[in-house]
């Protein structure tokens, strides 16, 4: 089992930033890949980006593309969702996931552990 707990949200005005923070627990955090996913109100949840066990390599979707940043301290046990030029489509709650494929994913059922979820609020 990884427990999985995200902090970090809340209000900001559009073209403010954010980090959102996951800290994970349990079994071997550099064992799993992490992905960071998004849902606003009535929408399914969204694939933002991911991040593999090492961190060499990491993707992104193309609506946050240039704009939030994936990253991971392993020692730490923890990744991180830089946001920067926030804007008002942002909105929604934040959710981090793992999975134990090696190869990184976008997919929300490839992932084995969720968290919570945090709330991220962008005002115009």
């Amino acid at each position: 089992q990884v427990q999985l707990v995200e902090s970090g949200g809340g209000l900001v005005q559009a073209g403010g930033s954010l980090r959102l923070s996951c800290a994970a627990s349990g079994r071997t955090f550099s064992n799993y890949a992490m992905g960071w996913f998004r849902q606003a109100p009535g929408k399914e949840r969204e694939f933002v980006a991911a991040i593999s066990w090492s961190g060499s390599s990491t993707t992104d979707s193309d609506s946050v593309k240039g704009r939030f940043t994936i990253s991971r301290d392993n020692a730490k046990n923890t990744v991180y969702l830089q946001m920067n030029s926030l804007k008002p489509e942002d909105t929604a709650v934040y959710y981090c996931a793992a999975t134990p494929r090696v190869v990184i994913t976008s997919r929300p059922y490839d992932y084995r552990y969720w968290g919570q979820g945090t709330q991220v609020t962008v005002s115009s």
